[in-house]
């Protein structure tokens, strides 16, 4: 095992990518997926699934992290044997979670919360925290393969 990494890790292939917060750069993550998605032959099923998913969830970064300031998304996907983990992270102003109304509906984002829902019809595991200094956001989806 390599020192340092975790046996997970050390199996299966761990790529990062940083974007700058603008829409014209989502495209580069999509295209990383694609990248990916010919290593391990996903369906196009799948693949456009998790390019759906992908795309909403830098698109809530672009979009809401850093207002009309600069600032750049951190973008993680790591291919296990049986699951894609894709993180996308930023360090901008973050955002609240706000409490479904009790009809079964998953807690979304106070601004219209849409993306977040898609990702989660999508994804198998979805987790969505702020970063560890306390600003910014971190979305960490699974998919299995």
């Amino acid at each position: 095992m390599t020192e340092g990494l975790t046996e997970e890790v050390a199996l299966g292939r761990l790529v990062r990518l940083t974007i700058p917060a603008k829409p014209e750069y989502i495209t580069l993550s999509r295209l990383a997926l694609a990248g990916l998605a010919r290593v391990r032959a996903f369906s196009e099923e799948t693949l456009a699934d998790l390019k759906l998913a992908l795309t909403e969830a830098c698109s809530n970064s672009v979009r809401h992290a850093y207002g009309d300031g600069d600032g750049h998304v951190d973008i993680s996907f790591e291919l296990l044997d049986d699951r894609l983990i894709v993180e996308v992270a930023d360090d901008g102003t973050g955002f609240e979670l706000q409490v479904g109304s009790g009809d079964g509906v998953d807690d979304e984002l106070t601004e219209g919360g849409l993306g977040i829902a898609i990702i989660r019809s999508i994804a198998d595991e979805v987790e969505i925290t702020g970063g560890p200094d306390g600003r910014g956001s971190r979305l960490r989806f699974v998919k299995l393969l």
